[in-house]
């Protein structure tokens, strides 16, 4: 069996990723092993090509300070510390895949609502974090 030093959960900041946390938790104590979380932002500037008009930059920051204070709220109801928090800008599955090489995660917990049909061709970000990670990959379905 495959023993986890490091676990990484990645959560949206919804009512269900107490759900991701605790099952990430949970394995974390079984192992005795560390926990981070991590939020992934996505950028405002995709809609716009990759340049952020001035009026939404302040947007982005304010975006960026909202997620710091939703993730530290879950991390004092878990018990993970300011240092093993992460709110990162980006694409999701690109940066938690480079959080989780340069980290050296070797499980990553994400949350998936298991969708079917057209919504499973276009993808999802639990999809897109399982194919081309590095390590072992958990997906737990959202009830």
């Amino acid at each position: 069996m495959t023993e986890y030093n490091k676990i990484l959960a990645a959560i949206d900041l919804t009512e269900e990723s107490d759900q991701v946390i605790e099952r990430a938790r949970d394995l974390a104590n079984l192992y005795s092993c560390d926990l981070d979380i991590v939020h992934i932002i996505e950028p405002l500037g995709y809609a716009y090509g990759g340049d952020i008009p001035m009026d939404l930059t302040e947007v982005q920051q304010q975006l960026e300070d909202h997620a710091k204070q939703h993730l530290e709220k879950a991390g004092k109801k878990y018990q993970i510390a300011l240092s093993q928090q992460h709110v990162i800008i980006g694409r999701p599955e690109t940066e938690i895949h480079r959080l989780s090489e340069e980290n050296n995660f070797d499980l990553v917990v994400a949350g998936s609502h298991g969708r079917h049909g057209i919504q499973l061709l276009l993808g999802s970000t639990a999809n897109g974090i399982l194919h081309g990670a590095k390590c072992d990959v958990l997906a737990v379905r959202i009830q």
